[in-house]
């Protein structure tokens, strides 16, 4: 083998192994989170280079607790299932001041990805989160004013997919003012840091 083919060959063996080293850090300082339902269990990463402010957020709830017999509350068949806020009375949980929105990362709303739920007003998001069923475009950053601004993707679901889309599947209806309310709760028993 010739010095030229040698040289070539260990730069090539080093920057891939350079490049799996990179990719190794990456995931392991993204989060994975484990969401127990009363339907399954969703697993999922969380984009902490993308969205710090949203994943921290998600975190300090997860520790607190806050989460631990919440239901999925508004879900809605071909759009997203929300939950994280609420109880199975509908009684919304204390929160925590809001964040800031992200929506401007770059990450889209994508099927199987975790966003922050907000009302109108952009730095609103709370504790409640979404998980998209089909890729919401509309829910995606394009400009500056608030109905422009879209949600902020801060994970992406990695197994339980299937979990998700029983979730959109159940039965729904309108209780008091809140519409698309599973008629059987969906419980959040717990989400968990793996």
């Amino acid at each position: 083998m010739s010095v030229r083919k040698l040289v070539i060959l260990v730069t090539c063996c080093l920057t891939m192994a350079a490049t799996s080293e990179d990719a190794a850090a990456q995931s392991s300082t993204n989060p994975v989170v484990a969401i127990e339902t009363s339907l399954g269990t969703i697993t999922a990463e969380l984009d902490r280079a993308n969205a710090p402010l949203s994943v921290e957020n998600f975190l300090q709830y997860i520790e607190s607790g806050h989460y631990n017999g919440t239901i999925f509350h508004r879900v809605i068949k071909g759009f997203m299932v929300q939950g994280g806020g609420r109880t199975a009375d509908l009684t919304e949980k204390p929160t925590r001041p809001p964040i800031k929105n992200e929506a401007r990362n770059g990450l889209t709303n994508d099927r199987g990805t975790l966003a922050m739920a907000r009302t109108p007003v952009v730095d609103s998001a709370t504790a409640q989160f979404f998980i998209n069923t089909v890729d919401n475009n509309g829910l995606n950053n394009s400009g500056i004013t608030p109905d422009a601004y879209g949600y902020a993707v801060f994970g992406r679901v990695t197994a339980g997919l299937d979990v998700v889309d029983q979730i959109e599947g159940v039965a729904t209806g309108t209780r008091g003012p809140h519409q698309n309310v599973p008629d059987t709760a969906v419980e959040i028993r717990s989400i968990t840091v793996q």
